[in-house]
């Protein structure tokens, strides 16, 4: 990876200035790709205030980034919490009080004090109308723009270097500095994914939606009589039902009381072992199933977000809550039904990779747990930890996830109280984890990421740092990936733990290759030492759907 930064600063219709630890430069080249050939013949590793300012530009210009320093992803990582603006950025790399969230227009108070030609405040903070563009007036002014980025940045590396680093080793980078590298690609691959987006076949999707949802409605009065004709065709068929809303679970669990169906709630999973002897309950679940494409995947979703190119578009994020990606326009949440639509363009492919089994290889990892480490040497881990509980392989599974979620009792009870014995380093850090999150206390995963916890957060704490870990080791495999896919192959979606590459027919084998290869590759640093083997199952196929 490229080490030497080079802060950017992009102002449109004018040039971009560029800042090093040896200098200062604007270009005035309004083609991206010619500025920066300008700059070096080598890529460099681009720093930034965000990738959702800066990254757009570049791809639309036909820049293919390599490496990048994203301040607001690695403020994230080092300080937690979910502000990510400059100012927020800034306050927290100085060790300032946050200041008030940005509110778009500036008023009078705002401006108070403040100049247009001061970057920072007496007090510390951003210039407010620096925060808010100011940046932008000229090349000069874009070039100490530029210069605060690479401050910024030096500072953050100096911090993350001195977090603890859980396999340091003389001469290698610390895994804090690897993380943020790795969650900066990753805020890059967002913007990508965002402009990119994930081929569909608008006919296919269609041929989809209109069996179960009737064809387009003709305006909002024709998709209400509608919704109205398929509450009614279930509702016929329980007692004294007609007022009831099928929309709010309390009704629905009284109306199968009356039927004769006494539940604690209305989960699916529950009423599925009775759809298959009862009409009405069949009725009820076909039901939900069209009310979930209608009202989140139907055909006004189709049109806000499927272009006239056949590409799904939503915003990415590169990391939410313990640090996992995410996605709007549904992406992250689309059935299983709607899958086949999802099809490469003609004379492409699907390459799909697929982790396994990588939460309990991940607190392997993390926990440094001898025992689970060597059960995770084994494609199938469950097997071995099977055989050292003493049960079988279904018990073994349901008692290691619920050892990372925190559930203590159940069908896996005595399997869980076994694995206490056996695989105590795992269990107790899951348990340290569990009582910092129920003291409130901060905790950090095993890449640096701060964890803010709420008194009382215990189980969700002890899930966090497996969960945080697992989607450090994913992005870091995405970005490998990433930067090794051969020209016009792209990835266009990060699912959990799933990724989906879109390309040429003839790279197929290359690109499936590549992601066995990228894991195997990330695996190596960022698990070194503990002989954990992380597992991809990879497939080509030229929808989503053929891909499983």
């Amino acid at each position: 990876m490229p080490d030497e930064p080079v802060a950017l600063a992009i102002v449109p219709g004018k040039g971009m200035a560029f800042a090093t630890p040896g200098g200062s430069r604007a270009v005035q080249a309004l083609d991206v790709g010619a500025a920066i050939g300008e700059l070096t013949d080598e890529q460099p590793r681009f720093v930034w205030w965000s990738a959702r300012d800066t990254a757009a530009p570049l791809i639309r210009g036909g820049c293919r980034v390599q490496a990048c320093w994203d301040l607001a992803a690695v403020s994230r990582l080092l300080h937690g919490g979910s502000r990510d603006d400059v100012g927020a950025v800034w306050a927290a790399t100085h060790e300032l009080s946050p200041p008030a969230p940005p509110r778009g227009e500036l008023d009078l108070l705002d401006l108070d004090d403040e100049s247009d030609d001061v970057a920072v405040r007496s007090d510390g903070q951003l210039s407010r109308i620096w925060q808010t563009g100011g940046w932008s007036r000229d090349l000069d002014t874009a070039m100490r723009w530029a210069e605060l980025a690479l401050q910024v940045q030096q500072r953050q590396h100096a911090a993350l270097r001195a977090l603890p680093d859980p396999r340091a080793t003389p001469g290698r980078t610390p895994l804090p500095v690897l993380t943020a590298y790795a969650e900066s690609a990753a805020a890059l691959l967002a913007v990508e994914l965002g402009e990119t987006g994930l081929p569909v076949d608008r006919d296919v999707l269609s041929g989809i939606l209109e069996p179960v949802i009737g064809p387009p409605p003709v305006d909002e009065a024709h998709a209400a009589a509608r919704r109205r004709a398929r509450d009614d065709a279930v509702r016929r068929h329980f007692p004294n039902a007609s007022d009831v809303d099928l929309r709010n679970p309390a009704q629905v669990l009284q109306m199968l009381a009356r039927f004769g169906l006494n539940l604690p709630d209305t989960r699916s999973w529950r009423l599925e072992p009775h759809a298959s002897t009862s009409e009405p309950i069949a009725a009820l679940l076909a039901w939900r199933k069209a009310e979930r494409l209608s009202t989140t995947y139907g055909w006004s979703w189709l049109e806000r977000h499927v272009g006239a190119d056949g590409r799904l578009r939503g915003s990415w994020t590169a990391a939410e809550g313990a640090g996992r990606m995410t996605a709007s326009a549904g992406l992250h949440n689309m059935p299983a039904e709607l899958r086949p639509a999802v099809r490469a363009e003609p004379g492409h492919v699907l390459v799909r990779a697929d982790l396994g089994q990588v939460e309990p290889r991940v607190l392997a990892v993390v926990s440094g747990d001898a025992a689970l480490a060597q059960a995770a040497r084994d494609e199938d881990m469950y097997a071995p930890v099977a055989a050292r509980l003493g049960c079988d392989r279904p018990t073994a599974k349901v008692a290691v996830l619920a050892a990372m979620y925190g559930q203590t009792s159940g069908t896996a009870g005595n399997a869980l109280r076994q694995m206490d014995r056996t695989y105590v380093q795992a269990m107790s850090y899951l348990r340290n984890a569990e009582e910092s999150g129920r003291a409130g206390t901060p905790l950090r995963t095993y890449g640096g990421r701060l964890l803010r916890m709420q008194p009382g957060w215990g189980r969700f704490a002890r899930n966090a740092v497996v969960q945080g870990a697992a989607a450090e080791l994913f992005k870091a495999w995405a970005a490998t990936v990433r930067a090794g896919l051969p020209a016009g192959a792209q990835i266009v979606l990060c699912l959990h733990d799933e990724l989906l590459v879109h390309a040429r027919r003839e790279d197929a084998e290359a690109v499936a290759g590549l992601l066995s290869d990228a894991l195997a590759a990330t695996a190596r640093w960022w698990a070194a030492g503990s002989g954990v083997r992380f597992v991809a199952d990879v497939s080509v196929a030229e929808s989503w759907a053929a891909a499983h």
